[in-house]
């Protein structure tokens, strides 16, 4: 048996929380070592998920884009024989680069990498199989896990890969079609439905709850409703359950409602949630054990029930976003290393890569209300923001949540640049600014950025200001 290698810190996953992970530990000074069974570092995240359907989500804004700047002068017509793959040309050269630059940055900071197969042999031995065969066995004083997920197949929804699609082979669809049935109101059900609603697909969302991404403000998402429902053909479908789901073997996915409802569609997304991906992990091993979602439970720090086991990312359930997975993985780090984490997780920022996106950071405008009771509250539509109007941008807007005394409790964004521009008041939750500094400072022009003084400016002026004192007069 070949002897244990040694290591601070071992990592199973290579995805934005493992990666994250691994680069603060190495940092520290720390012996690292990350394990991905996947080709190129990066995980699912790279592979499978966010930068395939990013890639194409850029065709689907651009089309739209092009429409709106025009005023319908230009459109960009997509044949019904058009391939999904010849939307997303760019995809495998963006995912090789980024995979790339993940893997220098691993080499410039030391971190071993080792590419196979992880299963726990002990609660801090895990062996590895490599992909051309052979072992290594290694011994970690701190073991993290972020393996990420994959999709749920729900029982009564008949996932074939060809006629209904899951998160992970709705890509590789030969054409696309002319309607499509999603089932989910989660993230990915989203972004997915606006995306295809961009490119002219008929789409029918339909979800158990009343408003997809319900974990965003109210406002945001009644927003993103209607602008996704004012494309031909295309609707939200709340509190529905679904019966039964059938490809009736000639043309069409017929999907049963609860209510009696029937919806016939070319294609069917299921995006009813993820499992994580720990059964080759053999974590009971390590006396570890999944629960009833098929995920790890952790506490606030990331810990697992065994105290030098950490688990962050996909694989511990929602929100299961980028950036929460990095989050996620700093947080482990720090404490596994007996340091306070630099900012609070409420100061992590949320971006929803819809047509047109959605960021937030902070607390809703409920969740304000619920704990400070009285709030203020100012909003600046990107109509009446110059940078709104020369982009088409139009049905945008930013909201601040402040405490009656001006505190900033959160930010929220709709409108193509939200992930972006939302940094802004990420930056100033965790400088403990308030919402005056918006209001104060000077944004270049025309920029959507200035949306922030706007909005920042209508909750001053409630704030009743005392008047600045006139101008002496010169007799």
């Amino acid at each position: 048996m070949t002897e244990a290698e040694r290591f601070d810190f071992v990592i199973v996953g290579s995805g934005p929380a493992g990666h994250a992970a691994a680069i603060i530990a190495a940092r520290a000074g720390h012996s690292v070592a990350v394990i991905e069974r996947d080709r190129g570092v990066g995980g699912a995240c790279v592979q499978r998920g966010t930068i395939p359907s990013k890639t194409l989500r850029e065709t689907a804004a651009y089309f739209a884009g092009l429409k709106a700047r025009s005023c319908g002068a230009l459109t960009a017509h997509i044949p019904p024989e058009v391939q999904l793959t010849t939307l997303m040309a760019r995809m495998e050269r963006v995912v090789e680069q980024h995979s790339a630059l993940n893997a220098n940055q691993f080499e410039q900071h030391g971190v071993v990498q080792i590419h196979g197969r992880a299963s726990f042999t002990g609660p801090r031995e895990v062996e590895v199989v490599g992909v051309r065969g052979g072992t290594r066995r290694l011994v970690g004083g701190t073991i993290l896990v972020a393996v990420g997920s994959r999709p749920r197949t729900p029982p009564n929804v008949p996932v074939d890969h060809e006629h209904v699609l899951d998160s992970d082979s709705v890509l590789s669809a030969m054409y696309l079609p002319r309607s499509l049935a999603i089932l989910g109101g989660g993230v990915i059900a989203a972004e997915y439905a606006s995306i295809f609603a961009a490119l002219g697909v008929e789409v029918a969302m339909i979800d158990r709850f009343p408003r997809p991404v319900g974990f965003l403000d109210q406002e945001l998402t009644d927003r993103f409703v209607a602008h996704f429902e004012a494309h031909e053909g295309c609707r939200f479908l709340g509190d529905r359950k679904v019966a039964h789901v059938q490809w009736d073997g000639a043309a069409y996915v017929v999907t049963q409602l609860d209510n009696g409802e029937i919806i016939r569609a070319d294609k069917m997304l299921c995006a009813q949630g993820r499992v994580g991906n720990i059964e080759s992990l053999q974590v009971e091993r390590a006396g570890l054990q999944a629960n009833d979602r098929g995920l790890l439970d952790v506490d606030e720090h990331g810990r697992t029930a065994v105290p030098h086991i950490y688990a962050c990312g996909d694989v511990i359930g929602a929100p299961a976003l980028a950036s929460s997975s990095r989050e996620q993985g700093r947080r482990a780090v720090y404490h596994a290393l007996g340091q306070a984490c630099p900012n609070p997780p409420e100061t992590t920022p949320i971006g929803i890569y819809t047509i047109p996106e959605m960021a937030a950071v902070g607390m809703t405008e409920e969740q304000a209300r619920a704990a400070h009771g009285d709030v203020r509250v100012g909003r600046a539509k990107f109509s009446e923001i110059a940078r709104g109007l020369i982009s088409a941008n139009t049905s945008g807007i930013l909201k601040l949540v402040t405490k009656t005394d001006g505190t900033l409790l959160g930010a929220h964004v709709l409108g193509e640049g939200a992930t972006e521009i939302i940094h802004l008041a990420q930056l100033a939750l965790q400088a403990g600014l308030g919402v005056r500094a918006f209001a104060d400072s000077v944004f270049n022009f025309p920029t959507l950025a200035e949306a922030y003084s706007v909005a920042a400016d209508e909750i001053v002026r409630e704030m009743a200001e005392p008047q600045l004192a006139a101008p002496a007069t010169v007799g």
